[in-house]
């Protein structure tokens, strides 16, 4: 079984990329099944219903997300609707609206985390997955983690804790890819971060005269996702053993297009 984790897709550009690049790769990769972190999608911060249903079409399987989940108001009362396969981090207080796991989209079960260095006060994700599976979710089937965090030692340590016991602990947030990618010695795949679908020439997405004056002000500006351009598509393809559920490789597969 061939699972592709695709990292933050970053506005309307990242969205362009996703569907004229995933239908193809699907097939060149032979591929299963296909999650895509998506709480950019909208502009660059948070996602909408029509984001969610361009993705779907363009083939993700389920929608990842992380701390901008929250911030198109509109979106948050969708969080619960049963046909939008998206995930919240599952260690936010239980009260949220969503669900941040699943096993009921296909033959892979997702869990979505978010993590606390850096990046805010949260339920502690180890405790909080070991719940989880201790409740028996996905039984029978893989499991892979998007681990939506800041710190590289947190995101280390999470696969480590779940060796032999997930397929995959991939990292998002960071919109940078990284080359640690590998199979733990139990069996679970790992790579600090996926990366990102956003501009090549860009500040992390988003267009550099924006984010260049938020460091040379020291003031809050509004920043835009650069739109066009080269856009650099980062994701890894994991290779899993349908009888154990457990990781045999793990591939970057990262790609460039003009739009």
């Amino acid at each position: 079984m061939r699972v592709l984790m695709i990292g933050d897709v970053v506005g309307n550009g990242g969205r362009k990329a996703v569907t004229k690049l995933l239908k193809d790769l699907k097939s060149e990769l032979e591929i299963d099944f296909v999650t895509l972190q998506g709480e950019n999608l909208a502009g660059g911060i948070g996602l909408t219903v029509d984001n969610v249903i361009e993705m779907q079409e363009a083939g993700a399987d389920v929608i990842t997300t992380g701390n901008h989940v929250w911030d198109k108001r509109e979106f948050i009362e969708h969080l619960d609707d049963p046909y939008l396969p998206v995930l919240r981090p599952l260690n936010y207080p239980s009260h949220n609206p969503g669900r941040g796991a699943t096993d009921q989209s296909g033959p892979i079960a997702v869990v979505n985390l978010i993590g606390r260095v850096w990046v805010g006060e949260f339920d502690s994700p180890f405790a909080v997955i070991d719940d989880l599976l201790a409740g028996g979710f996905g039984q029978g089937k893989p499991i892979v983690v998007d681990f939506h965090a800041e710190a590289t030692s947190e995101k280390a340590a999470l696969a480590w804790h779940l060796d032999g016991r997930v397929a995959a602990v991939v990292g998002t947030h960071t919109h940078v890819p990284t080359a640690d990618y590998k199979v733990l010695p139990d069996g679970t795949a790992f790579v600090t971060d996926l990366g990102m679908v956003g501009a090549r020439d860009s500040i992390l997405g988003v267009e550099v005269e924006g984010s260049l004056a938020r460091f040379l002000s020291g003031r809050h500006q509004r920043m835009q996702p650069q739109r066009t351009g080269l856009i650099n598509f980062n994701s890894v393809v994991i290779e899993i053993d349908s009888n154990t559920g457990l990781a045999t490789g793990i591939e970057r597969v990262d790609r460039q297009i003009h739009i």
